[in-house]
């Protein structure tokens, strides 16, 4: 297999590593109706602010405020009744387009929509520091008093903390225990593989291009914990966590994103302070963003450009925020340039490895 067929696998090992769900065969429970929930059982479980929060035992109309929140419960086989779009999009996040279906839009990241909330009459609302701040204390209230609220963790936190504790939320504990267990397996057996190939001994950097600048995605994002666990190493200067959002790179620094290789995507000109800017997030945009950045100066004398190490990705999957899915992997499989020798890392979830 060539060289650069066979590190474009990675692009799809790193992918799967963010989570295994998507092969699983736990199906999403279709949303009930509003009268279903009314006669459930409560429990008591503390969130990640510390607050003891009085849930249904078995939530059945749950709205997911953030991205990570939509995504663990989807991967935990709940489909919410409502869900917030996308940073930088108009639609739930481009990588779990074909999962969630037509999930009503019910806001925008930061930007809860009260009234269509409480028009679909939850039993359980799922938030996280990427969508209302703890100390929100005017939107928390509002938002309590249509139903339940649940903080499952700060901006940057463990995605595996996280996904425990959105599990407990739901009842469903044992399930994220089965579904960590499973992806410990994946990522040692895929990690043994990387390391015969020779590719843990490069650097790995993960860049989001916003416009015209660049951001960096450190190692406390979804995308850094997976090469993290894969034994994938960053550049030195990136060999830390951030702030749970990307890292400006100013222009006249723009050689610290580079490395080996770079994963290189975009949610257009969404930014931390601007999420709801519009932009494409897909392997084709980012591949045009490429394009547009290549123009900018000292982009052509980073080491990754001048070796075609630069490898398009799907900006929502890899630079955002997310949880345990990795839906997008199927998009990737057809799209750009990441073809054949990419997949045969890919696939080995649901089967052997070609």
């Amino acid at each position: 297999m060539h060289l650069s067929t066979r590190i474009r696998a990675i692009v799809g090992v790193a992918v799967t590593a963010l989570a295994l769900g998507a092969c699983s065969s736990t199906q999403p429970t279709p949303a009930s109706s509003p009268e279903a929930s009314a006669t459930s059982e409560t429990r008591t479980v503390t969130d990640a602010s510390g607050q003891e929060v009085t849930l249904p035992s078995h939530p059945s109309r749950v709205v997911t405020l953030s991205e990570p929140t939509t995504d663990n419960a989807l991967a935990l086989g709940v489909t919410p009744i409502g869900v917030v779009s996308g940073r930088g999009q108009q639609t739930v996040p481009n990588y779990l387009i074909d999962r969630a279906g037509d999930i009503p839009i019910l806001g925008s990241i930061g930007t809860p929509n009260l009234e269509a909330i409480g028009a679909a009459h939850p039993d359980l609302i799922l938030v996280d520091g990427t969508s209302v701040k703890n100390n929100d204390t005017e939107t928390l209230t509002a938002l309590s008093q249509i139903a339940p609220v649940f903080f499952t963790t700060q901006s940057g936190g463990d995605w595996r903390q996280t996904f425990t504790l959105t599990a407990d939320a739901l009842g469903l504990a044992d399930q994220a225990e089965t579904k960590l267990a499973e992806f410990d397996q994946h990522v040692a057996s895929v990690s043994a593989r990387l390391k015969d190939a020779g590719y843990l001994d490069q650097t790995y950097s993960v860049v989001r291009w916003q416009g015209d600048s660049a951001g960096l995605i450190l190692k406390e994002l979804p995308a850094g914990q997976a090469l993290t666990a894969l034994g994938m190493k960053r550049p030195a200067n990136q060999d830390r966590d951030g702030e749970g959002h990307s890292e400006p790179v100013s222009l006249e620094n723009i050689d610290q994103i580079d490395a080996d290789w770079i994963f290189f995507g975009t949610l257009g000109k969404s930014s931390v302070n601007n999420p709801s800017a519009g932009g494409n997030t897909g392997v084709e945009a980012s591949a045009a963003a490429l394009e547009e950045a290549k123009n900018t100066v000292g982009f052509d004398s980073l080491g990754a450009v001048k070796a075609n190490h630069v490898i398009p990705v799907d900006g929502s999957l890899w630079t955002s925020t997310g949880g345990y899915l990795p839906d997008g992997r199927h998009r990737l499989e057809h799209r750009g340039p990441v073809r054949p020798g990419f997949l045969s890392l890919m696939v080995g979830r649901c089967g052997s490895l070609t």
